[in-house]
């Protein structure tokens, strides 16, 4: 009886373990499978010139004198960001003294483009501004009564005004801002002031005192700042301080 009851009981033990291991490996016998996904997004730049000023000067000279046309340095606006962008461009002009700007005759040229142009192609933008001021009709000229931007060269564009014009004169005085361009759809010359990726903007502006220069203008500074924000392209971006 008692080695009934011994094989008996080794007989359960045996059954319990098959089955405790069938269990143990059934529980890696299913199929399976996975998939996981992630994202992110990185924030465009806006940026002109790298977030720096531009060093060189608008004009500068000394001893200026009636009859005389001086032009100041190339200054250059460069998209430095990631994104296309609408510029708004604008200049103002004071003299230390209380007398009319409109003694002053000043123009502009800007140059776009994305190869540096040469530097025969530069000279020949700042003959095209000098006969301008000298009253001659040409090229741009024609370009300036369309309101587009014509091309003097192989990838530039060129644009170019006197801002003491009827159509761009302010009221009369010692302080005046003149808008050069907006590139907003409902700005003005909105063509030539969208700057894309990796393009530039050369401006150059020339400062002509008129023969009518009174006595009352012996002494005096001029002085001109340049003014270029840019705004994103999607509709209701808005330029910095509107």
């Amino acid at each position: 009886m008692k080695l009934s009851k011994v094989k008996k009981a080794l007989l359960g033990t045996t059954i319990a373990g098959t089955i405790a291991v069938a269990t143990s490996y059934g529980t890696y016998s299913w199929f399976t499978s996975e998939t996981s996904a992630k994202g992110e997004v990185t924030n465009a730049l806006l940026q002109l010139n790298n977030g720096e000023d531009i060093n060189e000067s608008i004009v500068a000279v000394e001893n200026f004198a009636p009859s005389q046309l001086v032009f100041g340095d190339w200054l250059t606006i460069d998209n430095t960001g990631t994104i296309d962008t609408f510029l708004h461009a604008k200049l103002n002009q004071s003299l230390d003294k209380d007398l009319s700007l409109d003694t002053y005759k000043v123009g502009y040229i800007a140059l776009k483009y994305k190869v540096k142009p040469t530097e025969e192609v530069l000279k020949a933008s700042q003959i095209k501004l000098k006969e301008l001021f000298e009253g001659t009709t040409n090229d741009v000229t024609k370009s300036l009564a369309s309101g587009e931007p014509i091309e003097i060269a192989e990838g530039v564009e060129i644009i170019t005004g006197l801002l003491n014009s009827a159509e761009l004169r302010s009221a009369a005085g010692s302080e005046k801002e003149v808008l050069l361009g907006d590139g907003a759809e409902t700005g003005n010359g909105n063509k030539f002031w969208n700057l894309k990726t990796n393009e530039y903007i050369d401006l150059s502006f020339g400062v002509k005192l008129d023969e009518t220069a009174t006595n009352d203008y012996q002494g005096v500074t001029y002085t001109a700042n340049l003014s270029v924000t840019a705004k994103q392209k999607d509709e209701g971006a808005l330029y910095k301080n509107d």
